[in-house]
């Protein structure tokens, strides 16, 4: 099969991925084996690609917004309920340990033995992929395959963080950087009664914003033109802290998104912290987020916007995500 692999992380302008043929991966005791339809393009690839994150995997695939449609379930187990031809969707998480302290209290986006899709086993730039059945989820109807890719990481990654600003009824939430999860995150919240006011930079992710509904937009560090209950950081770019904090009413929250952050500057404690502001990290999800926010998009429209890539162009889909080069999500087709 083709396949794209992280071979010598770096900026993404020195070319760290590298096209190979590979072989079809077999699945182990507990997985199935998937034919990779379309996959999205995260930051998070990015981050792995780039070497912000430390590497984990040598070589690996990367991807972990993957629509595909089960191929062999002969490894699954005799409690698998896919079937050969099931479309079916993989995300971030790909296993925790199920025994630990946090995965017995519900929370096993902390679980120290997890690992994920595309950072420590292959994920979806290719034409084949594994998944444990655990892990894999069914998909809605009424959206298309590049519709559904963002929906498997911006989109549940935005739900929890969503949760986590902890967002009063009607209340007002700000938005700093409005790309793939920004920009469904922001339809689930004014679906649930929030007031959005987005701060971004960039024409087009402004326009964006206002045909979605947002209140208002801004500048990426602008102060929002009504004082925040809560507010989530997409952007991964420390500096927008102090401001994102300065614009929170008393007792706001604001939620860090990103699994990697540039440094952020000092905080001064009156002005960023007093008042029961809360500053808070986003960690992975659960499955019980994954399987809520795809419960929620089958009942409630969500309008994905994604531009679509052929596989072949990986390396250039994730060259125009670092630059800013189009709004919304971003797809590979294969």
């Amino acid at each position: 099969m083709s396949a794209w692999q992280v071979h010598r992380p770096g900026p993404i302008a020195g070319g760290p991925l590298r096209r190979v043929r590979a072989p079809i991966p077999e699945p182990a005791p507990g997985e199935l084996l998937v034919a990779v339809r379309v996959c999205g393009v995260c930051r998070t690839d990015l981050h792995v690609a780039e070497g912000d994150l430390p590497v984990h995997r040598r070589d690996v695939v990367p991807g972990h917004e993957v629509v595909a449609e089960v191929v062999d379930v002969s490894a699954a187990g005799p409690d698998c309920d896919v079937v050969a031809g099931d479309r079916v969707g993989i995300a971030w998480l790909r296993h925790t340990c199920g025994t630990c302290r946090f995965c017995r209290c519900g929370r096993e986006n902390l679980c120290p033995e997890s690992t994920y899709t595309g950072w420590d086993a292959d994920g979806g730039y290719a034409e084949f992929a594994t998944v444990p059945a655990e892990f894999a989820y069914r998909l809605p109807d009424g959206y298309s395959d590049s519709e559904l890719a963002p929906l498997l990481c911006a989109g549940i990654i935005g739900y929890r963080s969503l949760r986590c600003a902890d967002v009063p009824p009607g209340g007002r939430l700000g938005i700093y950087g409005f790309g793939g999860s920004a920009h469904l995150t922001a339809q689930v919240a004014i679906a649930q009664g929030a007031e959005v006011h987005v701060m971004t930079r960039g024409a087009g992710a402004r326009e964006l914003a206002l045909s979605l509904g947002a209140a208002s937009v801004q500048g990426a560090d602008d102060p929002p033109p009504v004082a925040l209950d809560s507010a989530i950081l997409f952007a991964p770019v420390g500096t927008l802290v102090p401001p994102a904090l300065a614009a929170l009413d008393r007792g706001g929250t604001l939620a860090v998104a990103g699994i990697h952050l540039s440094d952020i500057p000092e905080l001064n404690y009156q002005r960023h912290l007093f008042e029961e502001r809360v500053l808070r990290s986003v960690t992975s999800n659960t499955r019980a987020d994954a399987r809520e926010f795809l419960d929620f998009v089958a009942r409630h429209r969500i309008e994905v916007s994604a531009r679509e890539y052929p596989i072949e162009q990986a390396d250039r889909a994730l060259a125009d995500l670092a630059g800013g080069r189009f709004s919304g999500a971003a797809v590979l087709t294969v």
